[in-house]
This record gives structure tokens, C-alpha cells and sequence, in this order.
């Protein structure tokens, strides 16, 4: 339960587990009370009143000292014995106080004696734990006794009624600090809850941390400022090879990582990850450096098993040319049958036009079938790159020449926009097909009218944009996640390749392509790192 709950508790009850910290408060308290009354009971004995303790009756005030020492070792006994009722055995006590310093001011001539700021030290200590009604009660019974104290000697001595000033400032003085201390006690308690909470939550998360970290593929190891292990999982003592990591010198292990790390933490190469490939245990494995960002100066060294991921992505190919090689019998089933029926149906036709349709038939279905093993022969291809420095201005205008010649298109029909000329990377035979096929269903799909396909290049923050787009009907929205998914058209006479080996093709160039759905007509858009920059 939190200290505000105890706080506003019940006063008296016992259904609160009232924390700690306050059972320890409450036990000093209880040591300066004893020590309180030793010490006065031992002034009386040794001074006499010559300290003006007692003046008025020395054998009361030693005997009440006596009195008051001895009850506070009884309630200590208490407290240790009995951790329950925090709140009554808090208010005994500052009852017991209460009651023995009027007692003693009686007996050392009344408000004169300076007794009274005793009261203030009670006070102050239980409104540290108290709640915050019965430090209010406290503070009134406090101001009761004092002025009680006061009335009996203007009674029965003839003091002036005047003389109630002091213990009527007093008494004042009960309440605020009562209340002040009350208030910045339930502020202070309130942080400490709300740290205790923090704590629990931080515990917790690192408690998953430790876990996810424990259950990597990947070996994690935290370098200190000199290159030692200062924490570790269990994957990467597996990946390195060693029996036990923990203050292990890495670079002194591994010389080209210890190079490559001194290399890396020198000013100004901090900002960006650094990897090294390394052979270890007969498999290849990848070391990646990160600042963790720490005073410390401390660093995150990843171990990535190439090996493995080399398998898996092997797995994962073959899973897809397993599905690839079922597209492609599935497609090829029909121009094949087409072609069978065409060949049959030649035997039988006699007359010479039905001849002529029957060889376009297998003439289409011919060409259907040498496209479909073009696109599967350059899916092969798609690993075989040589980038180079291409201008992308002079490089569009050889190829829209070759593009219209080829495909017999006017070149009224495409628009050059270039707002900066830029450098790219790029193998140009896949720049070359990628711009093809853009630029053909381009063509097929607009309206054939003069600036139809816009050629679009922008640079922006070193990115460039390369954009092909038409003033057709564009692309229905149903059909917009399908786009580059292998062997989908919308042309009965299309392999459905097209795209999916445009956007493979960028990709082997680090390249992205994509559909922009922001006008009416179809817009793709290439994306890729302009020539020179990081």
C-alpha cells in the first residue's frame, strides 16, 4: 500500500501496513525521548536548579524527568515488540511528551524556564508520519497544555494576564509548523512513493531486457572505454568461442576488431555504426559497433552470424522458387494448350484463311511463352550487378530515342522535366529494362495525346527521384497492393512479370520503387541515393 493510503488511513486501525520508513522515524524518535529525560533528570541531580530546572519544585521536576525517561523505555519496548497500530503508539508518545514538559514547566517557574520549545521538536518529528489529522490534534493538544500551564500561574500567583502573549505565540507557532512540516512531509512521501514505483518499473523492465537479450541469434557484447567485456549474453560466448568473456580485452582477442574499434572511436566517427567481417570457429561473422551514448563512453558490439543468415536467406529463395516454378507451369498451361489445339485444328483446315488465323494463334502463344522465359531468365540475373556513374539527363534522351524507335511510338508523346541534373549508381542494362517497362505501360495505358508520359527527375536532400507518369485512368485501388506481385496483370496478354522484376531489379541497385497514389493518372516513382553522397 503506497504512503499517501497510509497516510489517509483509518487513525487507529488495523488494516494498514504502514511503511518502513516510518517504524524507523518513530524509533529515533523514541531514542531522543529517552535521552531527553536522562539528560534532565541528570541536570537536576548534578545542578540542582541552578540551570533553573525545578526552581519551582526540584523534587517534582525529578521525579517527573524519572517518570518520563521510564515510560519512554516502556513505549520503546512496545514499539520493538509490537509492529502494529502505528498511529496509537505515535500518539502515546507525543502524548507522554506533551504531558511531561507542562509537568516540568510547572516545576521550573513556568514559560520562563524556555521549556516550552521542547514542544516544537515533539511536534515537528510526528508530523513527519503522522496524518495529517492528528498532527493538527497534536498541535492543539500542545497549545491546551501550554496555556493550561500558563492560566494556573496567573491564578494562583497573580501573574498579568498580559503573560499569556508567549504561550499564545507559541501555540501559534504549534500550528504552523504542524502544518508546514505535515504538508512537506506528504511531498516528500509522495516522491518516495512515486521512486519506489520507478524502481519497480525499471526492475521489471530490465528484467525483460535481460531476457529478450539472453534469447538473441545475435551476440551482444558491451565494451567499456579501454575495450574490455563489461556485460555479455550467452550467444556471443557460443559465437566467439571463448569459455568465459567478462573483462576479456576483445581487441587484444581480435586484432583487426581491435583496429577497427580504435579506428571507429576516433573523433568525428562516432555518429554512424561501424561492422567488421570476421571468420571465427569456421563461420563468418559480422561485428557491429554502437555508441551506447553513456558517460562511460561505452560501446554495443553486435555478432551477427553471416553463416546462418546466408542459410536462411537460401531457404527462403528456395521456398520461392518452389512457388515461382508452380506460377510458371500454371502460366505456361495455357498458351501450350492453345498451341496444341491451334496445331490439331491446322490439319483439318482446308481453307486458307482459317489456316492464317490458326499460325497467329501459335505465333501469339509463341511469343507469350518466350516473354514469360525472358522475365524468369532476368529474375536470375537480378544478382549480377555493375553500377556506374550514369548522368541521368543525357542518359533519358538516348533512351527515349531508342525507346521510341523501337517500340514505333511518336516522341510527341513523352515530356522531359528535369529541375536539377544529378549522378546515380546504377547498373544501366537494369536501368535500361526497369525505364522500359515503366514507360511502355505507360503508353498503353494513356490516352495518346501530345505530353501523355512525363519523365519527372527531382533531387532532393541528395535523394533522387526518378518519376514516370501518365494522364491515364491510373491504377484502381483494389488493385494498388498487388502491383509488384509476381505473374499479376490486367492484360490477357501480359506475364504478370513485369513490375515484380522492375522492383527486383532496383532493389539489387539499392534502389526503391514504387506506386504514388496522388493524381489521376498512374505515377511510379524511383528512388535512389544521389552519386557521391554517404
Amino acid at each position: 500500500m503506497s504512503t499517501t493510503e497510509a497516510r489517509y488511513s483509518p487513525l487507529f486501525g488495523r488494516r494498514v501496513a504502514t511503511p518502513d520508513s516510518f517504524w524507523i522515524s518513530l524509533r529515533y524518535f523514541s531514542f531522543y525521548r529517552i535521552a531527553v529525560a536522562a539528560l534532565f533528570f541528570g541536570a537536576s541531580l548534578w545542578y540542582e536548579d541552578a540551570l533553573n530546572f525545578g526552581a519551582h519544585n526540584l523534587p517534582m521536576f525529578r521525579f517527573v524527568a524519572l517518570a518520563y525517561c521510564v515510560l519512554g523505555i516502556v513505549l520503546h519496548v512496545v514499539l520493538r515488540n509490537l509492529r502494529d497500530l502505528f498511529n496509537l503508539q505515535l500518539t502515546l508518545q507525543v502524548c507522554l511528551d506533551v504531558l511531561a514538559i507542562a509537568l516540568l514547566l510547572n516545576a521550573s517557574a513556568g514559560m520562563r524556564s524556555g521549556l516550552g520549545v521542547m514542544l516544537f521538536v515533539s511536534l515537528t518529528g510526528s508530523a513527519l508520519v503522522a496524518p495529517w489529522r492528528l498532527t493538527i490534534l497534536y498541535a492543539a493538544l500542545a497549545s491546551i497544555a501550554l496555556l493550561i500551564e500558563q492560566a494556573y500561574w496567573v491564578l494562583v500567583f497573580d501573574l498579568p494576564t498580559a503573560s499569556f502573549l508567549q504561550p499564545g505565540l507559541m501555540s501559534i507557532g504549534f500550528f504552523v509548523t504542524a502544518g508546514v512540516t505535515g504538508l512537506l512531509a506528504q511531498r516528500v512521501g509522495a516522491n518516495e512513493e512515486l521512486a519506489r514505483l520507478r524502481g519497480r518499473e525499471l526492475a521489471n523492465q530490465m528484467r525483460v531486457n535481460q531476457l529478450v537479450i539472453e534469447d538473441m541469434h545475435d551476440g551482444i557484447i558491451v565494451l567499456d572505454e579501454g575495450g574490455r567485456v563489461v556485460q555479455h549474453n550467452p550467444r556471443a560466448v557460443q559465437m566467439i568461442g571463448r569459455e568465459a568473456l567478462q573483462g576479456v580485452d576483445l581487441a587484444a582477442l581480435l586484432p583487426a576488431f581491435g583496429e577497427r574499434l580504435r579506428a571507429w572511436r576516433a573523433e568525428g566517427e562516432r555518429s554512424a555504426a561501424s561492422t567488421l567481417d570476421l571468420e571465427l570457429n569456421g563461420r563468418d561473422v559480422r561485428l557491429r559497433m554502437v555508441d551506447a551514448g553513456t558517460e562511460e563512453d561505452l560501446a554495443v558490439v553486435f555478432v551477427e552470424d553471416v553463416t546462418r543468415m546466408r542459410e536462411q536467406a537460401q531457404q527462403l529463395k528456395l521456398a520461392a522458387l518452389g512457388r515461382l516454378t508452380a506460377n510458371i507451369a500454371h502460366e505456361s498451361r495455357n498458351p501450350l494448350s492453345a498451341i496444341s489445339h491451334a496445331t490439331e485444328l491446322l490439319a483439318e483446315e482446308k481453307h486458307e484463311e482459317g489456316r492464317e488465323r490458326l499460325y497467329r494463334i501459335v505465333h501469339d502463344n509463341t511469343r507469350r511463352l518466350e516473354r514469360l522465359v525472358s522475365d524468369v531468365l532476368q529474375l536470375n540475373r537480378r544478382d549480377r550487378t555493375a553500377p556506374e556513374r550514369i548522368q541521368v539527363t543525357g542518359w533519358l534522351v538516348g533512351f527515349l530515342e531508342d525507346f521510341t524507335a523501337n517500340e514505333s511510338v511518336a516522341p510527341e508523346l513523352f515530356a522531359i522535366e528535369v529541375g536539377r541534373d544529378a549522378w546515380i549508381e546504377f547498373d544501366r542494362e537494369h536501368l535500361r529494362q526497369v525505364m522500359w517497362n515503366l514507360l511502355r505501360n505507360a503508353v498503353r495505358h494513356s490516352s495518346k495525346a501530345r505530353r501523355c508520359v512525363r519523365v519527372v527527375l527531382r533531387v532532393l536532400a541528395h535523394q533522387v527521384e526518378l518519376n514516370v507518369i501518365d494522364d491515364g485512368p491510373g491504377v484502381e485501388p483494389a488493385h494498388q497492393g498487388q502491383l509488384f506481385e509476381p505473374f499479376f496483370t490486367t492484360d490477357s496478354k501480359g506475364t504478370g512479370l513485369g513490375l515484380y522484376l522492375a522492383r527486383e531489379l532496383c532493389e539489387a541497385n539499392r534502389a526503391v520503387l514504387e506506386y504514388v497514389d496522388d493524381m489521376a493518372g498512374a505515377h511510379f516513382r524511383i528512388l535512389c541515393r544521389e552519386a557521391g553522397t554517404a
